[in-house]
């Protein structure tokens, strides 16, 4: 069994006494290297032990933890990010494809981060920490998606997205500019992600960008025609609210 260095930054006492207890318990192949109480002290842990994985407590004073990882140079480990409030940045850690844990921590949820990063063929943390700075951005809406795929982690604006279809545990995906892909998510995950008020989920197997419709075709359900060209189902249960939608 090849042992993982870990690092838990977090300024809160209890928060590190109750993760580490259950990193110990339950995740047999990860040692914890050092413990860091603020931003400042975790780069230099960091920079001396150089883990594999760090849990990252986002809320902390003088420097949270997007500051810190902003004064780190190589980010060649893994993050998980631990928080107890703060939805939008959970959503924005959520496009960026991190992991995160809420507070407390619930022990499932924590194996189930350790085992994704096990399972990874290879980092792709400084990827994925532009595209979370650019959804941070003051002012700005959440834009840039990490999209997994067999073959890694694909980057892209979700204003190019045109149409996504459910393929079982998979989803294809219709860009303006880019071929079709099919990403290791489900439709629903895609739809817990993206922003209701662009996208709308037209059928049980299709979520639609209401900005790349060409034209309706109506019928019991009816039919969208998108502007690549592809027809997508409407459900007859959605019917009312799409045509309500595009007025």
């Amino acid at each position: 069994m090849i042992m993982l260095k870990a690092i838990i930054i977090d300024d809160e006492l209890k928060g590190r006494l109750a993760l580490k207890q259950k990193i110990i318990d339950y995740c047999k192949d990860l040692s914890i290297v050092a413990e860091a109480t603020s931003g400042e002290e975790g780069i230099e842990q960091i920079k001396k032990f150089q883990p594999n994985i760090i849990f990252l407590d986002i809320e902390m004073p003088r420097m949270d933890g997007f500051e810190m990882l902003r004064r780190i140079e190589n980010k060649n480990f893994h993050i998980i990010f631990t928080t107890a409030y703060d939805q939008y940045a959970i959503k924005a850690i959520k496009f960026a494809a991190f992991d995160y844990l809420l507070k407390p921590v619930d022990i499932e949820e924590l194996r189930s981060c350790v085992e994704k990063i096990k399972q990874q063929s290879q980092n792709n943390t400084p990827q994925k920490l532009k595209a979370l700075e650019e959804n941070l951005h003051p002012g700005l809406a959440l834009n840039k998606l990490a999209i997994p795929t067999l073959d890694g982690l694909l980057f892209f604006n979700i204003g190019d997205i045109i149409h996504l279809e459910a393929q079982s545990n998979y989803t294809a995906i219709y860009f303006t500019n880019h071929p079709k892909l099919v990403a290791s998510r489900t439709l629903k995950e895609f739809e817990d992600l993206l922003p209701a008020e662009v996208f709308f989920r037209a059928h049980h197997s299709h979520i639609i960008n209401l900005q790349y419709i060409k034209r309706y075709i109506r019928g019991d359900g009816g039919q969208i025609e998108m502007q690549n060209g592809n027809f997508v189902d409407l459900a007859r249960r959605k019917k009312d609210e799409f045509l309500k939608l595009i007025g």
